[in-house]
């Protein structure tokens, strides 16, 4: 029994592990994990000391530790050194966006989705390109980093920026979120912290999770990070890597200043660090910006994905990667995908190499210009977040409204967008 009562004494949680089975700590986890999802524990509510539930609950004191260790590793638990264990405020938040499809009538404005024109001129290359006589082969498996031509098309990708990199530090996966998953996969150990954004892209919260990754939020001034910021997560949450968006945020919309980017790459090197760059919209910018690897190429495994830019269903990534990450990644990837699609991966290269790939990016951008403008003549100048060039905006809402509330509001008014609990880290 307890050595004292707790009949009245105040828990914000007070599970009953009476009739459970299996290792208690495992239990304990699926009583938290399963109370988070009911929501009888709401985000932000501050847990029982371990000591104090270990008593209550008449275990060790290690089985609260294990219990809360498994559950912060799936992002369901804060812990902060002399504050306690919180639960997180993303923790019943959905984190997987596709176009909404349970309603005809719902305008979609969360999902970032680019416009049909693209997919018609991707369409008509690809019809092309299966009346030549070879086109069969590209049906059949293909080389797991891609072949030269399609890796020299990637360096080409990134030399848009102006950062030169070449076709042997360049790799190919399905998608950004496949680049994304193996890039963690290859560098992180499972239990491993890696610094993000405190509102981050939810993609990153999901593969983390999957990996046993935990996520820490990192402090910064003005949408940024800050040295400051990275030496602190480093020296006092362990951080072994960061993961960046610099372009077009996704969320809060805002473009990493070129100075910072230097900064940052400069404190990686310092830290050894390694960083994991998200460059999915720097295509987009009215003028894109050097990315953080060509201030640090050593250090940064960079991500390219044509989805936003040119369109949903290439399912083609472009990555970086320092010669001392390359195998790894070759590897995981190869155990994720065994090989990339040879149609998908010769359609990304054909785009690329006849120009095709910038005129879709040049009508895009057009596109979003005149979307920014109706959001700026409708919304009002400065009440939304995020440049002309910006694929999408940030709102900030008056004090009392939640992203959550707002989110169902407007979705019962016939809008889909998302609030800021999605994004939290």
């Amino acid at each position: 029994m307890p050595v004292n009562s707790f009949e009245n004494y105040p828990m914000s949680w007070k599970p009953d592990l009476t009739g459970t089975k299996g290792p208690k700590y495992m239990a304990l986890a699926r009583l938290l994990e399963e109370d988070i999802g009911s929501g009888a524990l709401k985000a932000g509510t501050k847990l029982p000391p371990q000591r104090e539930l270990a008593d209550f609950l008449d275990v060790n004191l290690s089985t609260v530790s294990r219990a809360f260790r498994l559950c912060e590793q799936k992002g369901l638990l804060s812990a902060s050194v002399g504050k306690g264990t919180f639960v997180s405020s993303d923790a019943a938040a959905e984190t997987i966006f596709l176009c909404a499809r349970e309603r005809e009538n719902l305008i979609e404005m969360g999902a970032i989705v680019p416009q049909i024109a693209g997919n018609a001129r991707v369409g008509q290359y690809t019809e092309k390109l299966l009346k030549k006589p070879d086109a069969l082969r590209l049906f059949s498996y293909g080389v797991p980093e891609g072949t030269k031509r399609q890796r020299e098309a990637g360096a080409a990708w990134f030399g848009r920026s102006g950062f030169r990199t070449d076709e042997g530090r360049i790799l190919l996966a399905a998608g950004g979120q496949n680049a994304l998953m193996a890039s963690l996969g290859a560098v992180f150990p499972r239990g491993s912290r890696v610094g993000t954004d405190p509102l981050t892209y939810p993609g990153i919260k999901t593969a983390a999770r999957l990996l046993g990754i935990r996520l820490i939020p990192v402090r910064g001034e003005n949408g940024e990070m800050t040295e400051e910021g990275i030496r602190y997560a480093a020296l006092n949450e362990k951080i072994r890597g960061i993961y960046l968006i610099p372009d077009c945020h996704n969320p809060t919309a805002h473009t990493m200043s070129l100075e910072r980017r230097g900064q940052i790459a400069q404190t990686a090197r310092k830290l050894d660090l390694v960083i994991i760059e998200d460059s999915i919209n720097n295509a987009l910018g009215e003028i894109p910006l050097l990315p953080v690897a060509a201030f640090a190429p050593e250090r940064v495994i960079c991500l390219a994905s044509l989805s936003k830019a040119i369109s949903p269903g290439v399912r083609t990534a472009f990555l970086h990667v320092p010669d001392a990450y390359r195998q790894e990644l070759i590897n995981t990837l190869y155990a994720m995908n065994i090989a990339i699609s040879p149609l998908l991966a010769t359609v990304a290269a054909g785009l690329i190499e006849e120009g095709i790939a910038d005129e879709i990016v040049a009508e895009r951008k057009t596109e979003i210009a005149q979307r920014n403008q109706i959001v700026d003549e409708i919304l009002g100048a400065g009440r939304a977040d995020g440049a002309s060039a910006s694929p999408l905006r940030y709102i900030r809402l008056p004090k009392g409204c939640t992203g959550r509330l707002f989110e169902n509001r407007a979705k019962a008014a016939g809008v889909q967008v998302y609030g800021t609990e999605r994004f939290s880290v």
